[in-house]
């Protein structure tokens, strides 16, 4: 009885600490909270519409315009100049990376389809979604568009002229006066400045961004220095179509390099 006694006592304190033990290890973990920092997803106004030209490695340069909306679908549209005047549609659906940064458009698979999202811009991504480096890494981003472009961004406007052929344009004039275009609702009627006389004509908009220029006048003072307004004239002629973006207004012929660019002046 006695020996009985002993080996309860022993037992009783060993199965209560397995008790406890037991308990210890069943009980409950409490729930932790999950802590989402900000990112491009839930801290940016990233709907809307971002245009650029990226490079192009056969061609003059990708015109890319994406818009992205709010149910998460997109829409993109590239020109490749130098090669084709036709714009090549692409849409669907985009979902955005685990980290809330970046965005994949879904469906694509022959082309880039990854962009990092930043303030105001987009940054198009290589093949494995990695960040593109060396010279070239700030020509891949595509600028918001704060409003839609449309033809009417282009008519009653004030264009400044800055490059002709490839090669800025220096204004000569000690006046202050701009050298610029002007393409007016009324009538289609064309006018602007370019040095010496002040100029006129007929323009005709047409789809899919193609425009003309006919009947193109001036007045008839004689200046010592007339280049750069019989260039611009013989541009007029020759442009076929035009492209318009944030960065200005571009006159072009067929697949060549722009023949004039415009940059926007303030009212």
């Amino acid at each position: 009885m006695k020996k009985l006694t002993f080996i309860l006592v022993i037992l009783i304190p060993v199965m209560f600490a397995a008790c406890k033990t037991q308990q210890k290890t069943t009980a409950p973990k409490a729930p932790q909270a999950i802590v989402v920092g900000d990112n491009s997803q839930n801290s940016l106004d990233w709907p809307g519409t971002y245009t650029g030209t990226l490079p192009c490695a056969d061609c003059e340069g990708i015109i890319t315009t994406i818009s992205l909306s709010k149910d998460l679908t997109f829409k993109r549209t590239t020109v490749y100049k130098g090669k084709s005047i036709t714009p090549f549609e692409e849409s669907g659906n985009f979902a955005w990376d685990k980290g809330g940064s970046s965005i994949t458009m879904q469906g694509i698979t022959n082309a880039p389809a990854r962009y990092l999202v930043g303030e105001n811009k987009l940054v198009q991504l290589d093949m494995e979604g990695k960040v593109i480096t060396g010279e070239l890494k700030d020509a891949y981003e595509l600028k918001k568009v704060h409003g839609e472009l449309s033809e009417a961004d282009l008519i009653g406007k004030r264009w400044k002229l800055v490059e002709m052929n490839g090669r800025p344009v220096v204004n000569t004039n000690t006046d202050g006066r701009e050298y610029f275009i002007t393409l007016q609702k009324d009538e289609n009627r064309m006018s602007g400045y370019a040095g010496c006389n002040s100029f006129f004509g007929n323009y005709e908009l047409k789809p899919m961004g193609r425009i003309s220029f006919s009947k193109i006048g001036s007045t008839m003072m004689a200046c010592p220095n007339m280049n750069i307004e019989q260039e611009l004239f013989k541009i007029l002629e020759m442009t076929d179509n035009y492209t318009l973006s944030p960065d200005g207004l571009h006159l072009n012929k067929a697949r060549m390099a722009p023949l004039a660019k415009f940059e926007l002046i303030a009212e």
